[in-house]
């Protein structure tokens, strides 16, 4: 199957419930663990990934990630070694890449999907690429069957959100709250009107991530009428904590596939 195909296919699998998505930051704490973190996320009900590239200036990602991002930089991660921790997990489980736009126009859009699908990557969610950047990006995803995703805020006009739903590739992640990820006390207020709004504008599911850190707000985005859920912060900052992090957060996602069952 192509990349797009494999997403298709994991979200359809989860007929009746949404798709959990945890995120983990490639290399982080090393690369060894985690790809152990990825099997452990698969083992414990996982449906898809989504891989995070470490990058020194990020505008989308809060403390807890942002810390992680250092610390994978500081310990010598790259790009290429992240794409291979995405080789190796996705031959499990679909794997979507997290990845700024500098370090793919570093290497060049045709030079980037190639990398990627030559991993096994699915496709690629990039947060600073503008809608009208995206053509480029479009056509040489598009070629080699990869999923460009693309992210929609609460503050999105409709006219915009039209635009970028109908350019949707694997599903349309949709930002539960304006401003950074990170761990929140509970769900944010209308993010039901907010998903609604997105899967009007999208043939693609719609997956709401940003602020989602227990089983219960878990469970009560997908009521909200989200198909996919993605778990970030939380699960980086045990990662980072644990003297065991992949058993650690393996039991953390265990939890939230529970409450989405």
């Amino acid at each position: 199957m192509t990349g797009v195909e494999r997403i298709e296919a994991a979200f359809k699998a989860c007929a009746g419930k949404a798709a959990l998505m945890p995120y983990l930051m490639g290399c982080y704490p090393d690369a060894a663990t985690s790809v152990e973190i990825g099997f452990a996320c698969a083992d414990n009900g996982a449906d898809l990934l989504e891989l995070g590239v470490p990058y020194s200036d990020p505008l989308a990602d809060g403390p807890v990630i942002h810390a992680a991002a250092t610390a994978a930089l500081q310990g010598g991660a790259t790009l290429d070694a992240v794409l291979e921790v995405g080789r190796e997990l996705s031959e499990r489980i679909p794997v979507v890449l997290m990845c700024y736009a500098n370090l793919i126009h570093n290497r060049g859009w045709v030079a980037f999907a190639d990398g990627l699908a030559a991993a096994g990557i699915s496709g690629v969610i990039v947060p600073d690429l503008p809608l009208e950047e995206a053509p480029e990006a479009l056509a040489a995803l598009d070629s080699k069957g990869l999923a460009l995703v693309p992210l929609v805020a609460p503050t999105t006009q409709d006219d915009r959100l039209a635009l970028i739903g109908e350019r949707a590739r694997g599903f349309l992640y949709t930002v539960s709250v304006t401003g950074t990820t990170g761990e929140r006390d509970g769900i944010a207020e209308g993010v039901g009107a907010v998903v609604d709004r997105a899967k009007r504008a999208t043939p693609v599911p719609v997956a709401v991530g940003f602020g989602i850190s227990t089983p219960e707000q878990a469970s009560a985005t997908a009521d909200s009428g989200a198909q996919g859920i993605i778990i970030g912060s939380r699960l980086v900052r045990e990662a980072g904590e644990s003297q065991t992090p992949a058993a650690a957060v393996g039991e953390l996602v265990a939890g939230f596939a529970g409450a989405l069952r």
